[in-house]
C-alpha cells in the first residue's frame, strides 16, 4: 500500500511543483531547467558510476568482495533514473542520491533496517597450513 501511494504522491507533487514555477517564470524556462537538470544529472551519473567501477575493480583484483560498490553502484542508479525523470522533485531527490556522504547514510539506513534479517549460513572447515 505504501509503495502505491507514492505511485500516486510523487506524479502529483511534481506536476504540482511544475505548475507553480511554470507560473512564475514561464513555460520555456520551466522546461529549459528541467532539460538543463537532466544534462547535468547525466554528466554526474557517469562521473559517479565509472568512479564506483573503477573502485570495484581495484577491490576485484586484490580478491575483496565489492559489497559496497555494488550497493552504490545500485543508489547511483536510482539517482540517475529520478534525474532522467522530468520534473524537480525527483531531480533533487536525485541530485542527494548522487552526493557520496548521502549514499552512505542511505546504506547505513537500508543496512539498519534489514540486519536482523539477513542471516548468512554456511559450512566451514578448519584448515591447519602449518608444517610439523
Amino acid at each position: 500500500m505504501p509503495l502505491l501511494l507514492l505511485f500516486i504522491l510523487v506524479p502529483v507533487i511534481e506536476m504540482w511543483i511544475l505548475i507553480e514555477v511554470g507560473s512564475q517564470i514561464g513555460a520555456l524556462p520551466t522546461i529549459f531547467l528541467v532539460v538543463l537538470t537532466a544534462m547535468i544529472g547525466l554528466s554526474l551519473l557517469k562521473k559517479q558510476g565509472l568512479s564506483v567501477l573503477m573502485s570495484a575493480r581495484q577491490k576485484l583484483e586484490v580478491g575483496a568482495m565489492p559489497a559496497a560498490e555494488f550497493v552504490n553502484g545500485i543508489i547511483i542508479a536510482v539517482g540517475g533514473v529520478l534525474l532522467l525523470t522530468p520534473g524537480f522533485f525527483t531531480d533533487s531527490l536525485g541530485f542527494v542520491l548522487l552526493i557520496p556522504q548521502a549514499r552512505k547514510w542511505v546504506l547505513f539506513k537500508f543496512i539498519d533496517r534489514f540486519r536482523d534479517k539477513l542471516i548468512i549460513e554456511g559450512e566451514y572447515r578448519d584448515v591447519d597450513d602449518r608444517k610439523f
